[in-house]
């Protein structure tokens, strides 16, 4: 197997030393830069030392954009997201994902005190991978997104992260995806026996305060 550079990120510390790390995926188009501006506003409790990386997916063609190079973590074939699905570049992003987890690991961080975050695709794929991981998280943040390869996951998930929380949230407005796509998701999730934190908010496809709040007792939990 070819060994694959690290993906670029913008890393964010909150002190010294840093104990825990968040990993944090964007969104279709966007970069590393999306979400380092949130920390912050995260108002973590004072001496948890957290290292928040967020990483530059790759620039490729996105079919669904007329094959418009962007930064993605995978294609999107399909308006509906799920009918058909690429499914070896969500697992060369999975590679890719799975090499920054480690990469924490060797700066002496263990995976249970990593949370895997991100945003609509970037939330695709922290489900993904998380569900797959051989060794438990701390937790999932999964933001304005869905579950892909959803009927793969009951065969591949590692039993590593069976009991990991998730915090699922999503806009009650989303046009891009839809909030019946994300509901199909935690179906799929709580059928399977994770515990999932599940949050609706009054918006589209973003992010809003009452959720940066949410998000902060979350994080304030499982990085404990």
């Amino acid at each position: 197997m070819t060994h694959q550079p690290l993906l670029e990120c913008i890393e964010v510390e909150t002190g010294s030393n840093p104990t825990h790390a968040v990993i944090w995926l964007h969104g279709l188009g966007a970069d590393g830069n999306d979400f380092a501006p949130i920390v912050p506003e995260l108002r973590l409790p004072a001496g948890r030392s957290v290292r928040f990386v967020f990483p530059h997916a790759p620039v490729q063609p996105v079919t669904i954009n007329g094959g418009m190079a962007m930064r993605s973590w995978y294609d999107i074939l399909v308006p509906n997201l799920v009918r058909m699905e690429d499914d070896r570049g969500i697992r060369e992003s999975e590679q890719a994902v799975l090499a920054l987890i480690r990469r924490e690991n060797d700066r002496g961080i263990p995976s249970a005190n990593i949370v895997l975050a991100g945003f609509s695709q970037g939330c695709a794929m922290t489900l993904h991978t998380g569900l797959r991981a051989t060794e438990k998280l701390a937790g999932l943040m999964a933001l304005s997104g869905y579950l892909p390869l959803a009927d793969l996951a009951a065969t591949e998930r590692n039993p590593a992260n069976a009991s990991t929380p998730i915090f699922l949230a999503h806009g009650l407005y989303d046009p891009v995806v839809t909030i019946d796509r994300a509901q199909a998701s935690l179906d799929r999730l709580k059928a399977l026996g994770y515990q999932v934190e599940w949050h609706t908010y009054p918006m589209p496809h973003s992010v809003c305060p009452q959720e940066i709040q949410d998000i902060s007792a979350f994080l304030s939990k499982v990085l404990a």
